[in-house]
């Protein structure tokens, strides 16, 4: 299967949990905050990828769709908004939910990742706004089809795959990660029920533990360290 290599880049606690909302700290969020950018930076790749809730909490600024009507029905076949683009923002959103102003963000143009279940409404909305999507399933996502299309329909040979935790658990319980960049913070947590790096949803089947193979490991200044792995398969 023709798809791009993909790279898990993500940062946590020791204890795994990665939300920074619960630092409940000012100081400790100023310190480390830079963190994931600036090494996310040391990657050569076309393409970053996030679940709906990351993208709605940190990139789409909270901007609510405004569907409308198109003139006819529109198929269920993938839509290119922006044939130039070479560096891309990738949202996974099945149902269809988020909005946007634009279709780029942080100078990425945006792809939609959808089921065939979002309505006519929300593609034409997409279509309005030039923002490019693709469908991977008929009511739940198949990554490895999500894959093959944006290495086939895009100039996308390598994917920073940038959480949540459920997402980056669907494509780690489906075999589709190569590498783990995991910036481990000098942080003890401790939030009950809060995401960690990897978690795989109950309506999968989760599959056995993957191993994985120690290739860097860089102590950084504040007591940060940066681990970096490749999946052993």
């Amino acid at each position: 299967m023709k798809r791009p290599h993909v790279i898990c880049h993500m940062m946590s606690s020791v204890d795994g949990k990665i939300l920074s909302s619960n630092w409940q700290d000012e100081e400790i969020y100023n310190t480390f905050a830079g963190y994931f950018e600036k090494y996310h930076e040391t990657f050569t790749s076309q393409a970053w990828m996030c679940g709906r809730i990351t993208m709605e909490r940190d990139f789409s600024g909270g901007v609510q769709p405004e569907p409308q009507a198109p003139p006819q029905p529109i198929a269920r076949e993938p839509f290119i908004g922006n044939p130039a683009a070479t560096s891309f923002a990738i949202a996974v959103d099945a149902h269809g939910k988020l909005g946007w102003d634009t279709n780029e963000t942080g100078g990425d143009h945006i792809i939609e990742v959808l089921t065939e279940q979002v309505s006519d409404e929300y593609l034409y909305y997409l279509q309005q706004k030039q923002i490019s999507y693709l469908f991977a399933g008929a009511r739940e996502i198949d990554f490895a089809a999500v894959l093959e299309q944006l290495a086939t329909l895009f100039p996308i040979q390598t994917l920073m795959l940038e959480g949540g935790g459920h997402l980056n658990g669907s494509l780690l319980n489906a075999g589709l990660i190569d590498e783990l960049s995991l910036l481990l913070l000098p942080l003890a947590d401790g939030t009950p029920a809060s995401p960690t790096t990897f978690e795989v949803s109950d309506y999968l089947t989760k599959g056995p533990a993957t191993r994985l193979k120690l290739t860097q490991v860089k102590q950084l200044d504040n007591d940060v360290v940066w681990l970096k792995y490749r999946f052993d398969r």
